[in-house]
């Protein structure tokens, strides 16, 4: 492939491969040329270029070859030279004037005609005058052509019309005349051809929409009868344009030609003439009028809807919006026309046209405002029609003006305005409230009076528009409810009435679970229980109250299990009324009644198994064993009552059939639902009704079902062609009113009775089959032959429908129980059914034969038997030459395959796939090569790697179909393009590598891509970009996005709904890996659109994203807008940081809405289509998302909602750089938006639309949140978001007004405590704005349960309250105490906080405890809406136990007032279900039960958190119970009840073990020791009074562990600290555990600076350790102590590191905290406990000397960083505070001596210092047994050390500290000797001091450390020398030159202290004081 590509052809190259490569290497070749060619210089190879491309031209070129060919050569011409061009245009012409008629030159001609086409359109007027000869030359050609050629020659003329533009006007007429004739030529694509020749045509030939515009348009209706889509799309462009074009002709054309304009009325007229009398032309439709002619085809009336919709989309938005009421009154004229509605099924189809075209235009074009106003129109033509229909002011129809044919004739009118004013309000939802509010228009009672209609379907209509309403506007729901039943009430006698309100009230009811809120569970149920009471009182009533009753029964059941469970009792006995009670009394009913009792028996029957369906599909919960078990006697009842009704008919007469059918329909329903186990018993009567009903049995009518086109696969419909479609509309089945719609869908529809019948048999049937022995299912099979058999014509084609879709149906069901088929003759007969089906003509049954026998091998799964099946086709299709059982017998083989898998069939691979490779290349058929290739496709995709083997054949095959099936034949390219797809997948990822044959296929794949792509049909391209998708899910290098984004960009205006869905799901997957790229080549096709204009795309400066949000506004298609969202979604979060501001000007002009500019831009392909279906269902449901140009409407609110979540979602991406929020160093960071993002949150949050409220809530939120603590650099002390506070309280405002939903509210509340909690503002006054929301919303709570009139659901009443008392909760622990809003509010509030932390605790209790749950409810919530409630309250409890804590604490626990109960109006339930308190609780009562109720909430949340519980959740309730526990009473009430103690503890370490963050850590750490403090002085508390008892003896036994000392876990408090604590510290000192150092892979750590928070929870864990033993006995605490020990000398040594700064680590004071309080403690003077307490701190002591050895044997290698000084203070604790213990202990003495000796020769003066300061210490320990040995030893080495300072004086401050540390010492023990040794003590000490001082010659020039040691020595000499004066004398006396140099330093003293008095006075002082001080004293 790599030698194809060079400027020109590689002649040599082409030469060496084989023929079947070289149209794949002159393709590629082309595909070259056609990219570089714009981009080179061509000038001297341009000859030979176009030699080597005129060359072929005669090479007899492919489709795709001669297009590209033809393109290239044109430009080639347009950028090089131009003089050969007409040689080559004469060589081309000769061409198509040779009289060669072969097919092999067929494809030559085809390419010249390509070739002049793409001349002209590329030169167009640089041709010159050459075009008449040949427009004449293709005309010519046009006649004698065969139908390829017409098709080519066709667009070639319309290429050249392009070209010429106004030039060719001569030959205009010439080409109208040829080409008007072929508009019904029998070719399909030559019709499509024409259509589009003339479309280019009118936009010059003026005649066509003036003069021949009635010949145009009946043109246009022929063409259109027995058209097929592609047809009708096309048809239906260019009729919707002229007429447009007719309407407001294009300015040019009118200047130059004096032209006459039609009027409005003349065009619409004439598109209902094709509307409702089709092609047969107008003079010969009056006699046929009379007599009632033939109806107008279905194909023709589906074109001419269309046409409809171009036509309006083509005038545009604005004109729509002016002519709207003209428009609609012709359209819904249409619908009343009789013509349009002669029979039931072509009304149902011409309303659904009629609808089409309203949705589509409607819907599309008109933004919000316009839509609104549409709607006031549809409401006038509404009430317009009513009163045609005669209404008096009894509101009773007047029966006698209201003729029937006004009656037939308006309620089809009803139905379609009814129907678009529904799907209008509901696609604006809450933004409709002013078309429903303003009273002028009085939409409610324009549509409520249609109720009273004579025609059920206007009043059904009604009903479902009143649901729309209800859903778009919540608030309208309970309203609406209530006027429907008080009219029921009250219009009683009224038949229409009571049938009207009640389907209305239904509908509502249906409506209610698309409204989150809900409506109140009071209404609904007493309605429907009278009217079925009140049936029998009124003959004349009795059938519809019958009906209405069952009704709204049904529709109460779509309420759902909360509300049914209640009345489920009354339900029950209910149906079983409705039935008789045995056999006796059946027969007896038979005996007696009329046809009108008959008629009631049967509607209520068929009624309440209709209630029972409906209950059985929405409340699946409440079917237990004992529920089904009494369902089925009314059931079976019904069974046995199916086989007496024909006899009944009989009797009464054929009216009663649809009433019987109604039961049947019923019943099936029902049984499908219920577990066939449940009716085995009556299988055989079940199963003969069953086939009796779609074998026909009784019905003359040949109904088919309509479920196996969803039987088949879905990908077989490419197959089946367009199948006809049933007609569903809602008069079929009034129960669908209250359906849940599935989601995406307009309005469902129920098919027409008959149908739906045969559908439910044929479902039911599916169900039961497994379920039968394989007796029956032999009688059963071989019926069906019989059947079969025995009909003829279109009957049998309906029996075998029917049939085939039964068994299917039946082999699905076995395959889903996994059961099987059969012995062999079940086997061999259900063979032969299938067998015989693959020859049948109608491609439906080969279809459903194929699926059938796919299924069977599924079923049965034995190799031999799948062999035989297999070999069948495979000799069928060896012999066989007819298409039709080629065709079914290769689809068999691809269904074998998908239904059995690779491995199952992988012996017939081999010869499946050469047969099918075979059958594809049968150029004779293209329907056995569509067949063909799809089985081929299955092979593929359902063998896997199995089918690595053949890739290279099919890929060769596939590219050789591509390269020469005609584009005509889509079907082929179709089943093509899914063999490339498979193809693609089974390679796989092998597709990334450089092998040779990987790279052929690879470019193999890019070459057949490209061709599809080119295609003209959608599908077919569709399919090009899936193929592209995967490739570049496989290979993305290899994949060029530069042409694919912009070829996907271009698809996204395609008016194809297939082709936009494609291309977004395929932009979607390329913006997970490269939004950046995707981005950047759509804006590069932006700047390319704007020099070509055929690139029909708006990309602005908003790019790709620009274009996505638009599309927002226009798709309805759900799959479509969720793969938008998505692909927003990956751009925004990989792009969005780096283009903050694009990003949130995007967000902004969404949500803004100021984008209502239009945009006119020409109109392309009108229509819609849904999945691959191309059959005229699909143009109901597209909805004409088809438009590109649709005047650009502003952004509805879903978008806008939307645009709300993206400006969430930036903020929440641009968290992670702090730079974002910081002012200072702001680039383009999103606090420089911060005006904007609040402008648009409040936009959002004060909108109509009720979600968008929402989202602008949250986003407010999340900018308060997340820029709460951003300072504003220009007013320090200020934070930026309090210039705000305006737009905050203003935004807030109107989410507290009374007519907001619930849930808004909610969240409202929410924002308010997070802004006034954030601590943005302090001033009280400005809070108050918000503060006052509050306040007015907890008034609302305050007013009690039943005291509104309610809109919504109990459980919206729920949620709105608890938001309410959560945001008090939040703003209570930050508000300040003085807060007086609060103060005066707390005592109501927190008797409403206990209320909720009690609703919670129950509804908390597991289900085993429902029983106790109070019956009508708690202080919030009601029973029935129970499991919501659950929810609401689960988010909400955690800041309000936080809030009652605070509450208990600083109140004492409420002390002082008066009850503890809620007041009665909010709660009628007592609040604690234990028997009810007559008296008034005592205070410790009251403590009690609130420590109860706090506790347990707590423990039973702690026990187990979800994982989905938020962080916050786990610390309030840590801090709650925190701050509970600081509370007296708390800690008295948690104190008493040690297991109580002991669960909290255990559950704390359970928390500990899932939760990591170190702040729920320290919390829990806060907790264990405010426990353990309660414990401490319970214990004290005991003591006291036992010692006031003066029972003495029994104090030792006190605290845990008695007299034994035995700690038995679960029940010791202590034990259960212990395993906690134990659990943090090693946790954050693994070193600490013993295990972990034995084990072999163990390397020693050296030991690390803990992190803050780390060093802080071990601190506090010590601290509490070192407390334990005060809880314990003596015997006890000997126990623990020896751990506790351990633990925290481990600590010390983890943790003595040394620091730069000299500081003492928390842990390590902590650690030496707990040494003393261990050591000081009691236990030391408990007798019994002696020697035990002398061992434990002896051996402590050496532990930490051991410590200290390992560490400083030498300092400098082992451990540097080791910290002596903790070591030496930790060593210093014992001596002082347990001297005794240690007093002559030789071992330990010698131990602490060597230490300090260590510390006093050490290298730093930090450490000698406070080894001086510690020595000290010692040295003057009260026992003298103590420190005598320490002076003896340690003094000497001191004073040594003090001598040798004169050698080397200080040179730092430290070292200088260390020197006035040691003399410190020395002058003390000068001070503690006796008067006798004082002269020798002296006379170590004053020498010393002597000799630090300098000579006065010196003293200048020394340095400052020098000096200062200088004074020191000084001042001490003068302070010593009048202490001890007589022995300071004799020392100085001793030594003259002592003497002499202290004379001499005073006298240079006294002289610089008259110099600078003052300085001299400042230093000393300074210098005296000892620096260092621990930040704790141990001492």
């Amino acid at each position: 492939m790599e030698l194809a590509h060079s400027l020109l052809l590689n002649e040599d190259a082409l030469a060496q491969i084989t023929e079947a490569k070289r149209p794949v290497f002159i393709f590629e070749w082309l595909r070259f040329l056609d990219k570089v060619l714009v981009a080179v210089d061509v000038k001297e190879k341009q000859k030979k270029l176009v030699e080597q491309l005129t060359g072929l031209i005669s090479s007899a070129p492919g489709p795709p070859t001669r297009k590209l060919l033809a393109k290239n050569l044109a430009t080639l011409y347009s950028i090089g030279d131009t003089f050969t061009v007409f040689q080559t245009l004469d060589k081309c012409n000769d061409i198509i004037k040779s009289k060669d008629d072969t097919p092999a030159y067929l494809p030559t001609k085809l390419a010249a005609v390509a070739c002049v086409g793409a001349f002209y359109e590329k030169m167009g007027r640089m041709l010159g005058s050459s075009f008449p000869d040949t427009i004449n030359n293709l005309l010519k050609a046009l006649k004698s052509a065969e139908s390829q050629g017409r098709g080519e020659i066709l667009l070639s003329l319309q290429k050249v019309l392009g070209g010429l533009g106004g030039a060719a006007a001569s030959c205009h007429r010439d080409i109208y005349k040829n080409a008007r004739s072929l508009l019904t030529d029998r070719s399909m694509a030559v019709r499509c051809a024409v259509a589009k020749c003339l479309l280019e045509l009118q936009n010059e030939a003026v005649f066509m929409w003036t003069t021949e515009l009635e010949n145009v348009a009946t043109l246009c209706f022929k063409a259109l009868e027995g058209s097929n889509y592609g047809v009708r799309v096309s048809v239906a462009k260019l009729l919707g344009t002229v007429m447009a074009t007719a309407l407001l002709p294009k300015q040019a054309a009118v200047m130059r030609q004096n032209v006459k304009r039609a009027t409005l009325e003349e065009v619409l007229e004439l598109m209902a003439t094709g509307f409702l009398r089709g092609g047969s032309g107008f003079l010969k439709s009056g006699g046929e009028m009379l007599k009632g002619g033939g109806s107008v085809s279905r194909e023709v009336r589906v074109g001419v809807t269309q046409a409809y919709v171009v036509f309006v989309t083509t005038l545009g938005g604005q004109w729509l919006e002016r002519n709207f009421a003209t428009f609609l009154s012709h359209v819904l004229d249409l619908v009343s026309h009789p013509r349009a509605t002669q029979t039931h099924v072509e009304a149902v189809y011409s309303r659904r046209c009629v609808s089409f075209m309203l949705r589509a235009t409607l819907g599309g074009l008109l933004g919000e405002k316009a839509q609104i106003a549409a709607g006031k129109e549809i409401c006038q033509a509404i009430s317009k029609q009513m009163r045609a229909v005669g209404k008096e002011d009894g509101g009773e129809i007047s029966r006698f003006r209201a003729l029937q044919t006004d009656v037939s004739a308006s309620q089809h009118v009803m139905v379609c305005a009814l129907k678009e004013l529904g799907s209008l309000v509901q696609s604006l939802s809450a933004t409709a409230s002013p078309l429903i509010q303003e009273p002028s228009i009085g939409l409610l009672e324009t549509v409520t009076s249609v109720l009273l209609h004579p025609s059920m379907a206007a009043r059904l209509a009604a009903a479902w528009c009143l649901r729309c309403v209800a859903v778009a506007l919540p608030y309208q729901l309970t309203p609406l409810l209530e006027r429907c039943a008080e009219r029921i009430n009250s219009l009683k006698s009224s038949p229409e009435a009571v049938s009207g309100y009640s389907f209305a009230m239904a509908a509502l009811l249906g409506g209610v679970h698309q409204c989150p809120l809900g409506i109140p569970h009071s209404k609904g149920k007493v309605i429907a229980e009278d009217l079925l009471r009140t049936a029998a009182q009124n003959s004349r009533l009795s059938l519809q109250r019958t009906q209405a009753g069952w009704l709204l029964l049904g529709a109460l059941m779509t309420l759902g299990p909360s509300l049914v469970r209640y009345h489920l009792p009354k339900m029950l006995l209910l149906w079983r009324n409705v039935f008789p009670r045995s056999q006796k009394e059946l027969e007896a009913e038979k005996a007696r009644g009329d046809a009108f009792t008959w008629q009631v028996t049967l509607e209520g029957r068929a009624g309440a198994l209709c209630a029972m369906r409906s209950f059985v599909a929405h409340c699946p919960e409440l079917l237990t064993e004992d529920v089904i078990r009494r369902l089925m006697t009314p059931i079976e009842c019904a069974m046995t009552m199916m086989s007496h009704v024909p006899a009944i008919i009989k009797v009464h007469g054929a009216h009663l059939k649809a009433s019987a059918a109604m039961v049947r329909l019923r019943l099936y329903d029902i049984l499908a639902l219920l577990p066939p186990k449940t009716y085995e018993g009556s299988f055989n009567a079940l199963l003969r009704e069953l086939v009796a009903e779609f074998t026909l049995t009784d019905n003359s009518a040949n109904t088919t079902t309509s479920l196996l086109r969803s039987l088949c696969h879905y990908d077989d419909s490419v197959l089946m062609g367009s199948w006809g479609s049933h007609f569903i509309s809602l008069e079929h089945d009034p129960s669908s009113i209250y359906l849940r719609v599935p989601v995406g869908e307009a309005i469902q529809g129920p098919l027409p009775l008959g149908v739906s019948v045969i559908d439910a048999s044929v479902a039911l049937f599916g169900v039961v089959f497994p379920h039968v022995s394989f007796k029956h299912r032999l009688q059963m099979l071989d019926h069906f032959a019989e059947c079969i058999k025995q009909a003829k014509g279109v009957r049998q084609q309906a029996v075998q429908l029917n049939i085939f879709t039964a068994v299917l149906s039946a082999l699905k069901g076995l395959a889903e129980n996994k059961s099987t088929l059969g012995p062999e003759e079940v086997r061999k007969t259900a063979l032969a059914l299938v067998m015989g089906a693959l020859d049948n003509p109608n491609p439906i049954l080969r279809c459903a034969a194929g699926e059938a026998l796919g299924r069977m091998a599924q079923v049965v799964g034995e190799a031999t038997f799948i062999a035989r099946m297999a070999q069948t086709s495979f000799d069928k299709l060896k012999s066989a030459r007819d298409v039709v059982s080629r065709t079914g017998h290769s689809l068999a083989l691809g269904c074998l395959h998908r239904y059995v898998g690779g491995i199952g069939s992988g012996q017939h691979l081999k010869t499946s796939v050469s047969i099918l490779l075979a059958l594809a290349q049968d150029g004779s058929s293209h329907e056995v090569q569509t067949w063909a290739l799809h089985s081929l496709a299955l092979i593929v995709d359902s063998s896997g790697p199995m089918y690595r083997g053949y890739v290279e054949p099919t890929l060769s095959l596939v590219l050789t179909l591509l390269l020469t099936v005609p584009p005509s034949h889509t079907e082929v390219h179709q089943c093509l393009g899914r063999c490339l797809g498979a193809l693609i997948t089974t390679v796989g990822p092998e597709l990334q590598g450089n092998g040779a044959t990987i790279s052929t296929i690879r470019s193999s794949c890019l070459v057949g891509c490209a061709i599809m792509q080119d295609h003209s049909d959608s599908l077919v391209q569709a399919a090009a970009i899936s193929c592209l998708q995967q490739l570049h899910m496989f290979a993305p290098r290899h994949v060029n996005l530069s042409s694919l984004v912009p070829c996907l960009c271009v698809h996204l205006c395609s008016s194809h709904l297939l082709l936009r869905r494609a291309a977004v799901a395929c932009l979607r997957q390329l913006a997970q890996r490269e939004a950046a790229e995707v981005c950047e080549y759509a804006m590069s096709l932006a700047k390319r659109s704007g020099e070509h204009t055929t690139i029909n795309l708006k990309i602005t400066e908003t790019g790709l994203e620009g274009v996505l949000f638009g599309m927002l506004d226009r798709e309805t298609d759900r799959k479509l807008c969720s793969d938008i969202h998505d692909t927003l979604g990956h751009m925004l979060s990989s792009l969005a940081v780096e283009k903050l501001s694009h990003w949130l000007k995007l967000c902004k002009d969404v949500l803004a809405a100021t984008t209502a500019v239009v945009i006119e831009v020409e109109k392309d392909e009108e229509d819609s289509e849904k999945k691959d279906e191309m059959d005229d269902d699909t143009m109901f449901t597209g909805l004409g998302e088809d438009d590109k140009s649709k005047p650009s409407v502003a952004p509805r609110w879903v978008t806008r909602v939307f645009a709300a979540d993206c400006l969430c979602r930036i903020i929440l991406l641009c968290e992670n750089d702090k730079a974002h929020f910081d002012l200072a160093a702001a680039r383009d960071q999103l606090v420089l938006h911060l005006s904007d993002l609040i402008r648009m949150a409040f936009m959002a949050a004060t909108d109509h639309s009720n979600q968008l409220r929402m989202a602008g809530l949250q986003a407010l939120e999340d900018i308060i949140k997340k820029f709460a603590s951003v300072p504003e650099p220009e007013f320090p002390g200020h934070v930026i978001l309090e210039q705000y506070q305006a737009n905050v309280g203003a935004a807030l405002r109107p989410a507290f007004s009374p007519d907001t939903p619930s849930d808004i509210t909610a969240k409202a509340c929410q924002v308010c405590s997070t802004w006034i909690g954030s601590g943005v503002v302090s001033d009280l006054n400005d809070l108050r704005r918000v503060h006052n929301l509050l306040v007015s919303s907890l008034d609302k709570v305050q007013a009690g349960k039943g005291s509104s009139s309610q809109l919504y659901s109990e459980s919206a009443t729920t949620m709105e309250k608890l938001a309410v008392l959560k945001a008090w909760a939040e703003v209570r622990p930050k508000d300040d105490e003085d807060d007086d809003d609060l103060g005066a509010n707390l005592p109501s509030l927190s008797r409403l906080w206990l209320a909720m932390l009690r609703d919670y605790a129950l509804l908390t209790l597991p289900a085993e405890f429902s029983s106790q749950l109070p019956p009508d409810g708690g202080a919030f919530y009601t029973p029935e809406t129970i499991d919501t409630a659950r929810l609401h309250y689960r988010s909400s409890w955690a800041p309000v136990l936080h809030a009652v804590a605070l509450w208990l604490s600083s109140t004492g626990f409420g002390a002082g007032e008066d009850t503890d109960e809620v007041p009665s109006s909010l709660s009628r339930a007592p609040a604690i279900p234990q028997a009810p308190s007559s008296t008034t609780k005592t205070f410790k009562e009251s403590v009690k039960d609130r420590m109860h109720l706090m506790l347990g909430v707590s423990i039973e949340f702690l026990c187990f958190p979800r994982p989905e519980e938020p962080m916050e959740h786990v610390m309030s309730c840590l801090r709650a119970l925190f701050t509970l526990l600081e509370a007296p009473s708390a800690k008295i009430h948690i104190a008493e009840d040690q297991l109580l103690a002991v669960e909290l503890l255990n559950v704390l370490h359970r928390l500990l073990l899932t939760r990591d963050p170190p702040a729920v850590q320290l919390q829990v750490i806060a907790v264990v020791q405010e426990t353990i403090r309660a414990a401490q002085d319970h214990l004290q508390r005991q003591k006291a009074s036992k010692e006031e008892e003066g029972e003495k003896d029994s104090l030792p036994s006190l605290g845990e562990g008695g007299d034994t000392g035995e700690l038995v876990p679960g029940k010791s408090l202590v034990f259960a600290a212990m395993e906690l604590l134990v659990f943090v510290l090693v946790r954050h000192l693994p070193q600490l555990n013993a295990r972990v150092k034995e084990s072999p892979s163990h390397v020693p750590l050296r030991p690390q600076r803990l992190p803050e928070e780390s060093a802080r929870l071990v601190a506090n864990t010590v601290s509490i350790l070192a407390e334990l033993p005060s809880l314990c006995s003596p015997a006890g605490s000997m126990t623990i102590l020896p751990t506790v020990l351990f633990l925290i000398t481990g600590v010390l040594r983890e943790a003595a590191v040394k620091t730069a700064d000299n500081s003492v680590p928390v842990t390590v004071s902590a650690a030496l905290q707990g040494i003393k309080t261990i050591i000081t403690s009691p236990l030391a003077r408990v007798e019994s406990m002696q020697t035990q307490w002398t061992g434990l701190v002896r051996s402590s002591l050496a532990s930490v000397l051991d410590l200290h050895a390992c560490l400083c044997i030498s300092v400098d290698e082992s451990r540097p960083d080791m910290d002596e000084v903790s070591m030496l203070t930790a060593i210093t604790l014992f001596l002082l505070s347990a001297s005794n213990e240690l007093v002559g202990v030789t071992v330990l003495q010698k131990g602490c001596l060597d230490r300090f000796r260590n510390a006093l020769n050490s290298r730093d003066p930090w450490v000698q210092a406070r080894c001086y300061q510690l020595l000290l210490s010692v040295f003057q320990h009260s026992s003298r047994a103590l420190s005598t040995p320490y002076i003896h030893a340690l003094a000497p080495v001191m004073v040594e050390k003090l001598k040798a300072v004169e050698r080397s004086r200080p040179g730092t401050a430290a070292e200088l500290q260390a020197v006035q540390e040691g003399i410190r010492v020395l002058e003390n023990l000068v001070g503690m000797g006796e008067e006798q040794n004082r002269v020798q003590l002296l006379a170590l000490l004053v020498p010393t001091l002597v000799s630090y001082l300098l000579d006065e010659n010196a003293i200048f020039s020394a340095p400052q450390v020098s000096i200062a040691l200088h004074d020191f020595a000084l001042q001490n000499l003068m302070r010593i020398g009048p202490l001890y004066p007589a022995a300071f004398k004799i020392v100085i006396g001793a030594a003259p030159e002592l003497k002499i140099r202290l004379e001499s330093a005073i006298r240079a003293n006294q002289a610089s202290s008259r110099a600078k008095a003052a300085a001299r006075l400042a230093q000393p002082t300074v210098q005296a004081a000892p620096t260092i001080k621990l930040k704790t004293s141990f001492f």
